[in-house]
């Protein structure tokens, strides 16, 4: 027996998230947001904090900064059931991103700090043998494991750890991974619909989905926002399911990351790929019920609760 379900590897920082904003800031003038929530942030945290809530054994590496943000993202991990024995303090501040919230759109301006700064080497080597699956994301803002991310992937296979992947955006939109090479060692690829276009470089989905197709290591989970999702598999059979639609959206800050810990929790429980790919919807439309990316993961309970009075649906884990 394994010690974790997951172990979340990535980057780490604080959300400053804006709601209810007038209009788009502009140069030299000043605006209004009527809400503003300080939470824990990044893709990577949302992810493990969520999975925790939904009752998956999670760790995280990550690096934080000696100040008042890292002490939150510890404090914030800690009270979502996340270990966070594998955080490692650095000298370089913690990162930080405003989200400002448009509806189902966001607009966000990120200070990397210490996100940007670890590698391979800061990542303990018992963590491998510790979990049965690793979940990475954000590759494109932490420089250090974009670079050393063959060496994650292999040191995973040989400890017979199960992989995700969700590259997010690139900010710099460079697009500099090399797909054909890392997506055979990746057990299921976690891409929203752009993501996939802009990392092969396709003119529409349909010849990204057939860019990446030869490559898939097990399956590709494709996030499409209100249209659902489509489960591919490498042998070209797919699943397209609708979304579980909210009418009243607090917001969609954390959606994606949400159908990721829906999914990936579902996986370590050995459930059906097209019953995680349902526990991956549900879970992300659960996130749009309050706002941050974790405010509705309180408890699997509340979780639970949420599923059945505003969607109809059991939620099996």
């Amino acid at each position: 027996m394994k010690r974790y379900d997951i172990a979340a590897i990535g980057e780490l920082n604080v959300d400053i998230i804006l709601n209810g904003i007038e209009s788009e800031p502009e140069i030299g003038k000043e605006k209004f947001a009527r809400e503003m929530t300080v939470t824990l942030g990044s893709s990577t945290a949302i992810f493990a904090a969520n999975a925790a809530a939904l009752g998956s054994k999670v760790c995280f590496v990550g690096m934080i900064g000696r100040d008042s943000f890292g002490a939150l993202v510890r404090s914030s991990l800690e009270a979502k059931g996340v270990d966070t024995r594998y955080l490692v303090e650095g000298d370089t501040p913690t990162g930080a991103t405003i989200c400002m919230s448009y509806g189902e759109d966001r607009a966000n301006l990120t200070y990397q700090g210490s996100m940007d700064v670890m590698t391979f080497d800061d990542i303990p080597q018992e963590v491998f043998a510790n979990t049965r699956h690793i979940h990475l994301s954000s590759l494109f803002m932490q420089s250090g494991l974009l670079r050393d991310v063959h060496r994650i992937l292999d040191t995973a296979a040989a400890n017979s750890v199960t992989v995700s992947l969700d590259t997010q955006w690139d900010p710099m939109e460079t697009w500099k991974l090399d797909y054909k090479t890392v997506l055979p060692k990746v057990t299921v690829f976690m891409p929203n619909e752009k993501e996939l276009q802009c990392l092969t470089g396709a003119p529409d989905l349909e010849s990204a989905i057939a860019a990446v197709l030869p490559y898939l290591g097990g399956a590709m989970m494709l996030k499409c926002g209100s249209d659902g999702s489509i489960l591919i598999r490498k042998d070209g059979s797919r699943v397209h399911l609708p979304a579980f639609l909210n009418k009243e959206v607090v917001d969609a800050i954390g959606a994606g990351d949400s159908c990721n810990s829906g999914f990936v929790s579902a996986f370590v429980k050995g459930l059906p790929l097209e019953e995680c790919q349902r526990t991956g919807n549900l879970t992300g439309a659960v996130n749009t019920t309050a706002a941050g990316g974790t405010g509705a993961f309180s408890s699997l309970e509340a979780v639970r609760k949420v599923c059945a009075e505003r969607f109809g649906q059991k939620l099996n884990l």
